[in-house]
């Protein structure tokens, strides 16, 4: 099994709502994780090309970067957890990888020491 690590930033704001009440809106610097896995390699010698997953991924994460995600789809119906922007990065960026290639997990932090993970399903979320 290969594994492939591809990391990113962006700033955004939110508010989440715990238990019936929504917090004030405030600013993260995010830090987004990604880890790609596959059995074999292509004839390159590679599971997947960085550039071309650094591509995706800044696609996915570009739309939130400097805005409110409460504002901005698909957050601007569901709450913007840390763990549900990981999911959704997963599903996004797991629908743009080529096959063979399966998003094992990603990591959202909103602050040091703050982490949520989003761990696909083995049989892959392509995402």
């Amino acid at each position: 099994m290969y594994l492939v690590r591809i990391e990113r930033t962006f700033s955004a704001a939110h508010a989440i709502v715990m238990g019936g009440i929504q917090e004030q809106v405030h600013g993260h610097n995010w830090r987004v994780e990604a880890t790609l896995a596959g059995a074999s390699l292509d004839s390159d010698g590679l599971l997947v090309d960085f550039h071309a997953v650094e591509g995706a991924l800044d696609s996915i994460v570009g739309r939130f970067h400097n805005r409110n995600l409460n504002t901005t789809p698909p957050f601007d119906r569901i709450n913007p957890t840390a763990e549900l922007v990981a999911q959704f990065i997963a599903v996004q960026l797991g629908a743009a990888m080529p096959p063979g290639v399966r998003v094992r997990s990603v990591s959202v932090g909103e602050a040091p020491g703050c982490t949520a993970t989003y761990m696909c399903p083995f049989s892959g979320v392509r995402a």
